[in-house]
C-alpha cells in the first residue's frame, strides 16, 4: 500500500527542492584550480626558456632581441639580472642539458629561414660562455637530443632559406667538444622535430609528421621506419615523455583537442588516442609536474598560425593513471608563438613569453593548496643507475610516489630536454629506500629535479641529483 505523506511534509520537500535549484554551485578554491601570480615586466619576451641546475631560470629572446645578452631569473626573489652575450643571435637556436649541468646551444639566427653554424656551451657556475667549432652548415629551429653517454645528436634546421633544411644530423662528442657528422643518417625533417631517447637506446621520432622513425645513432647512424600516428600533422603541439611513453597533445592547423600516447617500452609500439583536452589548442606548452601530471598552458584555438583573436587562457592538466583532463584557473596574458612554461623547484610553473610580450607570471597548481609538503631532510647529489639510495624523509609513511623530472629546456612548444622516471621505492622508519633508473637510455646523464609526492598528492620541494653515465 502507497505511503500518503501529509500536506505539511510535502510542503517542506517542495521548498526545500526550490532552495537546492537557487543554492549556487560552491565556488572554486585554489585546491580546486590553482592560483595565478601577478604578470611581471620583462626586458625580454622569454623565447628561450632553461631551468639551470642552479634552480634559476635563463632566458633570451625573439629576432633581434636575441643579439642581445641572455637573462637570469630568481624564482626566489623575481629579480630579473643580464649574464654574459655569446657573441651571436641565440634566436631559434636548438639547446639541452650536459651531463655536467652545462647548457649546449646550437645554431641561432641571421634571419628569418637562416641559420647559423656557431654552437656553444653555457656554464652556468662559471656564468661564461665555451665557443664550441661550428657546425656542418647553419641551423634555424634544430633539434638537440642527449644520449645515453652523454654525447648530444643536433638534428634539422634551415639553412639559408624557408623549407632548405639541414638534413646531415650531427653528434657533439662531449669527451673532446668535437662533431661527428652522421652522413648515413641524412633526412629532410621540420622545424624542431620532437625527438627523444627511447628506452632501447635509439632515438625515436614522434612528430610532428605522422610517420614515426627511429635513429640508432652507432657509427654515422641509421634510420629505421616507425609507426604512424593517428590524428595527421601536429604543428606546434607539444610532445612529453612519461616513462618511457610519448604524448602527442594537441597541434596542427586548424588545431585539434586530440591526445596520442606510444609506449616505446614494449616490443612494438604504436600510437593510441587517450582522452582529448577540452579545447583545441596550437602554440601550447606541455610541463611535466611532480605528481606525474601534465600541464598543458595557453594556445589558441583559432585557425592560422598563432591566432591571437581566439586566445585559450584556461590551463588543464592530463593524469595519465585515469586518463582524465581536469580545467583550471583562468591565466591573464595569451600564451602563443614563442611562449615558454618551466617547472620550479618549489612545484609551480613559470609562464612567459610569446610574439613581442616582455612578461611572465606563475602558476600556483592546486596540489599547492592540499596541506603541508613533505619534507626531504637529505638526499644524494649522485644518484647512479642500476643502484638504490635512501632519502631521509620525517613523511616517509604518507609518501606514495617519488619522481625525477629533467630540467626544463623549451621553445616554440617543444621542450628538449624534459621527461618524467617514475621511481620505485619501500619505506622504513623516517627513511625511503629508492631504486634507481635502470640504465641511461631511461634517464640520460645529467641533473633532475627529484621530488616526493604525498598521499594528499603535495610535492616535496625539488632536490638537485645528478644521474652520472654509466657504460
Amino acid at each position: 500500500m502507497r505511503r500518503i505523506l501529509p500536506r505539511s511534509h510535502v510542503l517542506v520537500l517542495w521548498l526545500v527542492g526550490c532552495m537546492a535549484l537557487t543554492l549556487p554551485a560552491r565556488a572554486q578554491t585554489s585546491a580546486d584550480v590553482g592560483q595565478w601570480s601577478g604578470v611581471m615586466s620583462w626586458p625580454l619576451s622569454a623565447t628561450h626558456a632553461h631551468l639551470l641546475p642552479t634552480g634559476r631560470v635563463m632566458f633570451f629572446g625573439e629576432f633581434a632581441q636575441g643579439d642581445t645578452p641572455p637573462r637570469l631569473w630568481d624564482p626566489t626573489t623575481h629579480t630579473v639580472s643580464s649574464l654574459p652575450f655569446p657573441g651571436y643571435n641565440l634566436f631559434c637556436a636548438g639547446h639541452s642539458f650536459l651531463a655536467d649541468g652545462r647548457l649546449l646551444v646550437t645554431g641561432g639566427h641571421i634571419e628569418s629561414h637562416v641559420g647559423l653554424e656557431d654552437a656553444s656551451i653555457f656554464d652556468p657556475v662559471g656564468s661564461r660562455w665555451i665557443r664550441l667549432p661550428d657546425m656542418n652548415d647553419g641551423r634555424w629551429y634544430p633539434t638537440n637530443i642527449t644520449l645515453a653517454n652523454g654525447d648530444v645528436l643536433v638534428i634539422s634546421g634551415e639553412t639559408v632559406g624557408s623549407g632548405i633544411m639541414n638534413e646531415i644530423p650531427q653528434r657533439f662528442l662531449a669527451s673532446t667538444n668535437t662533431w661527428r657528422t652522421m652522413t648515413s643518417a641524412r633526412l629532410k625533417l621540420p622545424y624542431y622535430p620532437r625527438m627523444f631517447l627511447a628506452p632501447n637506446g635509439r632515438l625515436f621520432l614522434a612528430g610532428p609528421q605522422r610517420l614515426g622513425r627511429f635513429l640508432d645513432t652507432g657509427g654515422t647512424g641509421t634510420w629505421l621506419t616507425g609507426p604512424y600516428s593517428n590524428y595527421g600533422t601536429r604543428s606546434y603541439g607539444p610532445a612529453v615523455l612519461l616513462d618511457g611513453k610519448v604524448l602527442l597533445i594537441g597541434g596542427g592547423d586548424p588545431p585539434t583537442a586530440t591526445v596520442e600516447q606510444i609506449d616505446l617500452n614494449v616490443a612494438t609500439p604504436a600510437w593510441r588516442y587517450v582522452a582529448p583536452m577540452s579545447t583545441a589548442r596550437r602554440q601550447h606548452n606541455a610541463t611535466i609536474l611532480p605528481d606525474g601530471t601534465v600541464l598543458v598552458l595557453g594556445g589558441s584555438a583559432g585557425s592560422g598560425f598563432d591566432n591571437k583573436a581566439a586566445p585559450v587562457l584556461t590551463p588543464e592538466v592530463y593524469d595519465p593513471v585515469t586518463n582524465r583532463w581536469t580545467r583550471l584557473a583562468r591565466g591573464n596574458v595569451y600564451r602563443g608563438y614563442h611562449s615558454t612554461a618551466v617547472l620550479l623547484p618549489d612545484g609551480r610553473v613559470l609562464s612567459a613569453g610569446g610574439r613581442n610580450t616582455n612578461n611572465a607570471e606563475v602558476f600556483s597548481p592546486p596540489y599547492l593548496f592540499k596541506g603541508a609538503r613533505p619534507t626531504v631532510s637529505s638526499v644524494p647529489d649522485v644518484v647512479t643507475p642500476r643502484t638504490t639510495f635512501s632519502i631521509a624523509t620525517p613523511d616517509a609513511g604518507r609518501v606514495t610516489k617519488v619522481t625525477l623530472i629533467a630540467l626544463n629546456s623549451v621553445t616554440h612548444s617543444f621542450d628538449q630536454n624534459q621527461r618524467l622516471i617514475t621511481l620505485g621505492f619501500t619505506r622504513g622508519s623516517g627513511v625511503l629506500t629508492v631504486t634507481a633508473p635502470a640504465n641511461n637510455n631511461v634517464a640520460p646523464p645529467g641533473y633532475y629535479q627529484l621530488f616526493l609526492v604525498n598521499d594528499a598528492g603535495v610535492p616535496s620541494i625539488g632536490r638537485m641529483v645528478r644521474i652520472p653515465a654509466v657504460p
